[in-house]
């Protein structure tokens, strides 16, 4: 099972969410985010070997879309007992940041925690002089 089936909604099969736990967002790959750690996963059931999967997309505008789309398509396709997939953009409800799992949450953090960080202007001073007004070259 992947590594944080807590965040996985009550409406999605686990043999899907399983599959789907080594298919990446073109944008997350490098650092190994799959689209279930995205919480792109919004309902997928397995029927009488007829998969169907809805997602979310972090972006209407998403220039992957297509080729994630596929390639959940492939992934569900594999699974056995399945005939026949489908994979469906939900576009009436928004994905955001909360349907990260704490995985993936971690993995595209690029700032410490702010819990971590006392005095934020200090810390941007230190690693950002520029943004501060500094001038170190860093």
């Amino acid at each position: 099972m992947s590594a944080d089936m807590a965040g996985v909604p009550p409406q999605v099969d686990p043999s899907i969410s399983d599959a789907l736990s080594e298919v990446y967002d073109p944008c997350c790959r490098d650092r190994g985010v799959s689209v279930v750690d995205m919480g792109l996963l919004h309902r997928a059931e397995i029927d009488d070997g007829v998969a169907r999967v809805e997602l979310l997309l972090t972006s209407g505008w998403c220039p992957f879309a297509s080729r994630v789309l596929d390639d959940v398509e492939t992934a569900v396709r594999a699974l056995p007992g399945v005939g026949d997939a489908s994979v469906e953009v939900v576009w009436d409800e928004a994905w955001g940041p909360h349907r990260l799992s704490d995985s993936a949450r971690s993995k595209l953090r690029f700032l410490p925690d702010p819990a971590d960080v006392p005095d934020p202007r200090s810390y941007v001073e230190e690693h950002w002089p520029r943004a501060s007004g500094g001038n170190d070259d860093r």
